[in-house]
């Protein structure tokens, strides 16, 4: 990213990561100081249990002004801890980037550069891209690919993996896209991704390396119901209720200048 001369602001949601929350900022911070480019990087507890908000907050002095530590009161959903987040940064792109480091930071250098030669607004990282290299339970990746021909017969969405935890957005894009967004949990990267299309900005995916740093037992049959119930909904608020069109034009005006007004 030596070509990325302006200011990069990081996403990290974490929910019970005491074990390794240090080592996954400190990670972070160096791989983008290598970078050369300035950076801030915005953790967001939802609502821990297990000490997560407190070994972050350690790492306060060591990166003063960098580092943004906040947390939920209560679990809330992964979407609303990055809605929540999204008030605090301050740079020209936004990184959405897991705690868990399943997905090393480095790969944000290739999400750049396909932004750049495909003139992208959004680039997503997609287990289903054809170059990208994942170690997942069979399983995990029928799920998966079923929910990709889901979501392409519901939205025709120019993308094979909305749920990939590693995102890359213009800023201007979320400014103008989350203050429509409205589910909490597991689909609120499906609900910013059909709104964006909507919009009229262009998506683009790119390949991952998926390092799996703990065994796949975070996603039961209830998460995977959820998901479909809350992607039922959002065709339903898109396609019949046309909910998202029908936000009138001063109430969406005045969503987007309060967006801007939290960031500063």
């Amino acid at each position: 990213m030596k070509d990325i001369k302006e200011k990069v602001s990081i996403i990290m949601p974490a929910y019970n990561e005491a074990g390794h929350i240090a080592s996954s900022i400190e990670e972070t911070a160096r791989t983008f100081d290598e970078f050369g480019c300035p950076w801030e990087l915005i953790v967001m507890d939802d609502g821990s249990t297990d000490g997560t908000f407190e070994k972050a907050r350690t790492l306060l002095s060591k990166y003063p002004g960098r580092l943004i530590v906040k947390k939920n009161s209560f679990n809330m959903g992964k979407g609303r801890a990055l809605k929540r987040a999204v008030h605090y940064i301050s740079g020209d792109y936004v990184v959405f980037l897991d705690a868990d480091m399943d997905l090393h930071p480095l790969q944000v250098q290739t999400l750049f550069d396909i932004m750049r030669l495909d003139k992208a607004d959004i680039v997503i990282g997609s287990k289903l891209h054809p170059n990208s290299i994942v170690n997942y339970p069979l399983q995990r990746k029928i799920i998966s690919y079923g929910y990709y021909l889901l979501i392409r017969m519901l939205f025709d969405l120019p993308c094979h993996d909305t749920q990939t935890g590693l995102k890359l957005f213009k800023a201007d894009v979320v400014e103008k896209v989350f203050p429509r967004v409205l589910v909490k949990k597991f689909a609120f990267d499906l609900e910013v991704l059909v709104n964006a299309h909507h919009l009229g900005f262009k998506i683009t995916e790119a390949p991952i390396v998926l390092s799996p740093q703990r065994h796949f037992d975070r996603i039961g049959s209830q998460a995977v119901f959820a998901t479909f119930w809350d992607t039922a909904a959002i065709f339903y608020r898109m396609n019949i209720l046309k909910y998202y069109d029908r936000i009138h034009y001063h109430r969406r005006k005045n969503l987007a200048k309060e967006f801007r007004r939290m960031r500063r």
